[in-house]
């Protein structure tokens, strides 16, 4: 599509600001959960679970986020996307850090599924205050927020990782992550955008100016509302499920698959959020050059070839470049269903937003006891193969996406 600028040359000191907020949260958001991925191997030995038990109590953070995530549509329609953000970053980070510390399953499992309904709240609102600074900004800069959250999970990850490598406390380490991201969520919320949410056809409430429609192929993919908002679920579940395979098993596959330490073994899932980051930073720039269906075809291809040599050729090396290939095809896919769903029309503002975030969950509830089933009756390495079969859906289902450069 063609969208006009929608600011001057040079962005207002309140828009910038707005952006480094929504950054904020977004980092905030992706140091929680990853600073307890790398603690998953030392928690299932404490605790003497099995890949199965280990698998369901951490599907109980997706579990929670579906039993929860329809709500957060209502609730940014009636508190503003700013407050909701804050405010449920803040609950899902004292539910980690009492997941972090649990003494039994349960408390996990309670702990997880309580951070996951808090987190589908907070994902929808800082994704549509992200895209209310995108519609002042006149240009893609959504995926530079995913970017923000993929630094803050490989912070976290990595604060993770040599925590438990050294043997620190479980509980030293994950007070400490509380505390920093409540701080850091409070002060975000001085520099949001002030008033109530604009609907996206609406953009000129904040701009002073036109925008153009969304960015779904409506005219030459002649699917229902229904049927295309169905296709973008599916692109972000696979996005979803890529990065499931570093978050929850790629440290124990890492360290039962070849012997690696607790140290090693988290160099698995900092590969993958890792280069996320790197795809999420040129994303934007890519999208706004060749378009999203372009860009999500080439990133399901890159993890279809890089994870599947991964896992049909094993080695310590290639399993470690395998999970940051992944990182590097799923960056993109994510924020591009945010985005077509936010301007599919026929939606109430946030609804579409909503559904997609809510469904594309499912990657993350699917995967964990999916995986860790198959692991019990074979091996993880089979389990993993999911990953490759993801991108291959999403390079079938990315002819969805708009394909003209902004």
């Amino acid at each position: 599509m063609t969208l006009a600028p929608l600011m001057a040359p040079h962005t207002s000191t309140n828009v910038r600001r707005a952006r480094g907020a929504v950054s904020l949260l977004f980092f905030t958001n992706g140091a929680i959960f990853a600073s307890m991925v790398p603690w998953y191997p030392v928690i299932k030995v404490d605790l003497g679970l099995s890949n199965a038990a280990l698998g369901l109590a951490v599907a109980a953070f997706p579990l929670g986020a579906l039993l929860a995530g329809l709500s957060a549509g209502l609730l940014v329609r009636r508190f503003r996307s700013s407050r909701v953000a804050v405010v449920a970053t803040i609950f899902a980070t004292v539910a980690t850090l009492l997941a972090g510390i649990a003494p039994s399953w349960a408390v996990i499992a309670g702990g997880l599924f309580v951070a996951g309904a808090m987190d589908s709240l907070a994902d929808v609102a800082q994704n549509s205050h992200g895209l209310r600074v995108q519609r002042l900004y006149g240009r893609s800069i959504l995926n530079s927020f995913h970017a923000v959250w993929s630094i803050g999970a490989v912070a976290g990850g990595a604060a993770g990782a040599v925590a438990a490598g050294l043997g620190v406390s479980r509980t030293l380490h994950f007070v400490l992550i509380a505390v920093m991201c409540v701080v850091l969520a409070i002060l975000s919320h001085r520099f949001l955008l002030r008033g109530s949410d604009p609907l996206p056809d609406d953009a000129a409430t904040d701009a002073g100016v036109g925008m153009a429609k969304g960015s779904v192929r409506s005219r030459t993919w002649s699917l229902s509302r229904y049927g295309t908002l169905l296709l973008l679920v599916m692109i972000g579940s696979a996005g979803a499920l890529m990065e499931d395979a570093g978050n929850s098993w790629s440290a124990i596959y890492l360290t039962e698959g070849f012997g690696a330490s607790a140290l090693v073994a988290g160099t698995g899932f900092i590969a993958l959020q890792g280069m996320q980051v790197v795809g999420r930073l040129l994303s934007d720039r890519l999208v706004d050059r060749f378009g999203q269906h372009s860009v999500a075809r080439s990133a399901g291809l890159i993890v279809l070839v890089g994870m599947g040599l991964a896992l049909g050729f094993p080695s310590l090396v290639g399993s470690i470049i395998g999970f940051g290939l992944a990182g590097l095809g799923a960056a993109p896919l994510i924020p591009a269903a945010v985005h077509a769903a936010d301007g599919l029309p026929g939606f109430r503002q946030g609804e579409a937003l909503t559904i997609v975030s809510w469904l594309l969950r499912l990657g993350f509830l699917v995967s964990p006891p999916v995986v860790g089933w198959v692991a019990d009756v074979s091996s993880l390495r089979l389990g993993l193969f999911l990953v490759p079969v993801a991108g291959l859906l999403v390079i079938i289902f990315s002819r969805v996406l708009g394909n003209k450069p902004r």
